[in-house]
């Protein structure tokens, strides 16, 4: 019932009616509305979280919803850099994958994550645009944390990717 309530509340904000009385909203009104991001591109979140619910062991619909995630989250933060959605969101949905896979309890979920992050890293551009380099940063390091070896190294991948914009594929 909070969810729905959430993403109603984020597709009012749109219509640009007068500021809402709870502080998150009137945040993201000031700082993502008044920047162009639409709550109804917000409300979409919901979507993507909704198979997290979902019991263990997860599948392709939790590994969708993860993608969709990534992808709305850096299409966002792409567009709040002064770059293109599209991109961002190939590394966000990389990123979403490997970061749910970090923090899923479920030993077999965590499996499939990964491989199904392994697999989707290819859609992900080697070289990401310098505007949007803070934010893809966290796909780099993703796609470190995929390859063998673990995570040793983390620091000369993100140091990399500042620079060079590149994004190791395994």
């Amino acid at each position: 019932i909070r969810m729905a309530w959430w993403r109603e509340r984020l597709r009012e904000l749109d219509s640009g009616g007068a500021s809402p009385d709870e502080p998150r909203l009137k945040a993201v009104k000031s700082e993502l509305v008044e920047r162009g991001v639409g709550g109804e591109a917000l409300s979409a979140l919901e979507d993507a979280w909704l198979p997290l619910l979902d019991p263990f062991p997860w599948g392709e619909t939790a590994a969708d919803g993860l993608r969709s995630r990534g992808r709305i989250l850096f299409g966002i933060g792409a567009r709040l850099l002064g770059g293109n959605a599209d991109e961002a969101q190939a590394a966000g949905a990389l990123w979403s994958l490997v970061d749910g896979a970090a923090h899923v309890s479920d030993a077999q979920s965590r499996q499939f994550l990964c491989e199904e992050a392994r697999r989707s890293i290819g859609e992900v551009p080697i070289k990401a645009p310098p505007r949007i380099r803070s934010l893809t940063i966290l796909a780099a390091l993703a796609a470190h944390d995929l390859a063998p070896g673990g995570r040793l190294g983390r620091v000369g991948a993100a140091f990399s990717h500042r620079l060079q914009g590149t994004i190791r594929h395994p």
